[in-house]
């Protein structure tokens, strides 16, 4: 009887230990590998409506909190670099960073902090968060797409992320008459992350 109740509690105790294993790994952070330049945020309007801008904010941070196992748990926060803004045109960035568009001078920072994820599809989401731009906080929503992940030969292991949405400009406060056919940007993501 003592052997089975010791082999009963070494049991118990095995499968309690890898219980709180698997709940420490559930849920994993993530640094955006903006030094290796493995993470990008780029932006898409039109011009006049008759051709497309593009255009890239070249600084910013950020960490993902990851739960595959519970996606609704997981967590992104981002924080940007406006005066960083670059359309390949010296001087209309510089119009950009000035008070019709961004006024990076006053409002220097953007940031993005997630409110929601909800899971889609296998490697769909959409992640719902408030976003800060020009002094103004609104709710924004992310579709986000899994792209992989897996370990990479530096002896990290890295998770990458895609999403897309749009902005309408006077929502945050840019109300420079641009013409009806700019008056929302289209935004792309694209980040790698590394596991801390």
């Amino acid at each position: 009887m003592r052997m089975n109740f010791h082999r009963v509690l070494t049991a118990a105790i095995a499968g309690a230990m890898l219980l709180c294993s698997g709940l420490l790994q559930a849920a994993q952070t993530y640094k955006m590998d903006t030094a290796g330049s493995h993470a990008f945020i780029q932006f898409k309007i039109q011009h006049l409506g008759y051709s497309w801008l593009l255009g890239r904010f070249n600084t910013f941070e950020g960490e993902f909190v990851l739960d595959e196992a519970n996606v609704q748990n997981s967590k992104v926060n981002v924080t940007i670099d406006v005066a960083s803004v670059d359309s390949n045109h010296g001087e209309r960035d510089k119009h950009l960073r000035g008070k019709d568009f961004f006024d990076v001078s006053q409002f220097p920072k953007a940031t993005f902090v997630s409110t929601k994820i909800e899971k889609t599809g296998d490697k769909t989401a959409k992640i719902t968060g408030d976003f800060t731009l020009k002094g103004v906080t609104k709710p924004v929503t992310l579709d986000a797409v899994y792209v992989g992940g897996g370990k990479d030969p530096w002896g990290g292991y890295r998770q990458g992320f895609e999403a897309t949405t749009q902005l309408r400009l006077k929502d945050f406060g840019i109300d420079y008459n641009l013409g009806p056919a700019s008056e929302v940007v289209d935004i792309y993501i694209s980040v790698e992350g590394i596991r801390q």
